[in-house]
């Protein structure tokens, strides 16, 4: 086998570890895949009604804020895992074996982006039975999953990167909670021009804005206009930061 092919290998384990570390904590499992579903239900049928969409039926509006409200519970898992792996020894104990380094940070990564695609699916699926009806066509819909797989990577690679800066595992889930409030600072829930003039400035220009009125014209075949490209800046930059600080921290404490 070719260096590039034990590298493969060594990330897939990875994945597979934390896939079945996944499944074995329920906190996880709630956290990354239920409790996006309870959200979207206490929107829909709690708060609903009583909020402004300018003629868009609520649940068709709400279902992109509730993606990114996934991506941003699956941050505070993957922060805290990452801590938990570098507090806990497994490690130290990697770093006695034959593995791409690098294979530790990527198992993470792609484990979380997978496991939290997962929880987004239900979502859109038990959505469909409780009136979301998109309109878009095949083109549009792989655009809708290529900007949401987008996301969860660089989500998951600036969590990574909160994991390994944090001082234990409880800062970590802290630090990178933060992250899932933006969604409710953005236009994923109510119309940013509904918002007091002081905050839309920020609301408008945000990234969670701009990802959510692309999901949201690419679901309901209205105009996408700029967000769609903005978003893909917006999630390159991130991926990228969150890649070069989490590989820095990694080497700088894995070193010796």
């Amino acid at each position: 086998m070719t260096a590039i092919n034990y590298a493969i290998s060594d990330v897939q384990t990875q994945v597979n570890r934390v896939l079945k570390h996944t499944t074995r904590n329920p906190s996880t499992l709630i956290m990354t895949i239920l409790l996006p579903l309870i959200v979207l239900l206490l929107f829909n049928y709690g708060f609903g009604g009583a909020l402004d969409t300018h003629g868009v039926k609520y649940i068709n509006y709400v279902v992109p804020g509730i993606i990114l409200m996934g991506a941003g519970y699956s941050a505070s898992a993957t922060a805290t895992a990452v801590n938990s792996d570098m507090s806990e020894g497994i490690i130290d104990r990697f770093r006695t074996m034959a593995i791409n380094r690098s294979s530790v940070l990527s198992g993470h990564v792609i484990g979380s982006t997978l496991r939290t695609f997962t929880g987004i699916a239900l979502v859109v699926v038990i959505a469909l039975p409780i009136g979301f009806r998109p309109t878009s066509n095949p083109v549009r819909w792989l655009a809708v999953i290529g900007i949401i797989l987008l996301m969860l990577y660089a989500v998951a690679w600036l969590s990574a990167g909160i994991g390994l800066f944090a001082p234990n595992a409880s800062g970590a889930a802290s630090m990178a909670s933060l992250l899932s409030l933006l969604p409710f600072l953005s236009g994923a829930f109510v119309p940013t021009n509904t918002m007091p003039g002081w905050l839309q400035t920020f609301t408008a220009n945000q990234p969670m804005t701009h990802i959510e009125d692309a999901l949201r014209g690419l679901l309901m075949e209205t105009p996408v206009g700029n967000h769609g490209w903005i978003s893909i800046v917006w999630l390159v930059g991130i991926a990228l930061v969150g890649y070069l600080w989490s590989r820095s921290l990694f080497n700088r404490k894995t070193a010796g």
